[in-house]
C-alpha cells in the first residue's frame, strides 16, 4: 500500500506540471496577443493616413460645402437643439492637426472640455467618477462606465491621454472645445 506522503507529492508533481504547461500556455497567448495588438495598431493608423489622404484639402471647397449645408434663418434654433443631443452611435474621428473638437458630439465635448479646463488650471487627471460628479450626474457605476467607454475611445482615437490607468487627460496638442490648447 502506497503511503500518504507518496500520494501527496505524485499529487503535488501533477499538480505542479499542469501550473508549467498553463504557463507555458499563457507565455505563447501573450506573445500572439502582442503581435494581434500591434497588427492592429498598424492598421489604425493605415486607416487614419488614408483618411488624411482622402480628406478634404482645398478650404475654399470646405467653406463652400459648409454654407451649402447651413440651415435657413428660422431652422437655426431647431438645428442647434438638434445638434446639442446625444447622437446614437456617434463616431469620434481620430484626432489630426486643424481637426476641431466641434466634429464631436456633445458628450464627447463635454468630456474634452472639462479636462482641458483642468489642464489649462494645471489640475492634472481626471477620473470616470470625478467627471461623473463634475457633470452632475451619480455616480453609478452605469454612469461612471458609460464615461470610461467615452473616455477609452477619445484615448485610442488620439484625443485624450491616460498616461496612468483610469486617470485621463486631454492629449497634447489638442485644442478644447473653446479653442485653447
Amino acid at each position: 500500500m502506497p503511503s500518504v506522503v507518496g500520494l501527496l507529492e505524485q499529487r503535488e508533481l501533477g499538480a505542479r506540471r499542469r501550473v508549467d504547461e498553463l504557463r507555458e500556455e499563457a507565455d505563447r497567448v501573450q506573445a500572439e496577443l502582442a503581435v494581434a495588438e500591434r497588427e492592429w495598431k498598424e492598421w489604425v493608423i493605415a486607416r487614419s493616413r488614408v483618411g488624411e489622404v482622402l480628406g478634404p484639402v482645398d478650404e475654399t471647397e470646405d467653406h463652400a460645402r459648409t454654407e451649402r449645408t447651413m440651415p435657413a434663418q428660422g431652422q437655426v434654433e431647431e438645428a442647434s437643439s438638434a445638434s446639442m443631443a446625444a447622437k446614437p452611435k456617434s463616431q469620434v474621428p481620430v484626432w489630426r492637426e486643424g481637426l476641431d473638437a466641434s466634429v464631436l458630439s456633445v458628450d464627447y465635448q463635454r468630456i474634452l472640455q472639462a479636462l482641458a479646463d483642468r489642464h489649462r488650471l494645471h489640475q492634472g487627471p481626471l477620473t470616470c467618477q470625478e467627471m461623473a460628479v463634475s457633470f452632475g450626474l451619480d455616480a453609478v457605476p452605469a454612469k461612471v462606465e458609460a464615461l470610461r467607454s467615452k473616455a477609452k475611445r477619445l484615448v485610442a482615437r488620439g484625443w485624450l491621454a491616460e498616461r496612468q490607468p483610469g486617470r485621463f487627460t486631454i492629449a497634447r496638442n489638442v485644442a478644447g472645445p473653446s479653442g485653447e490648447s
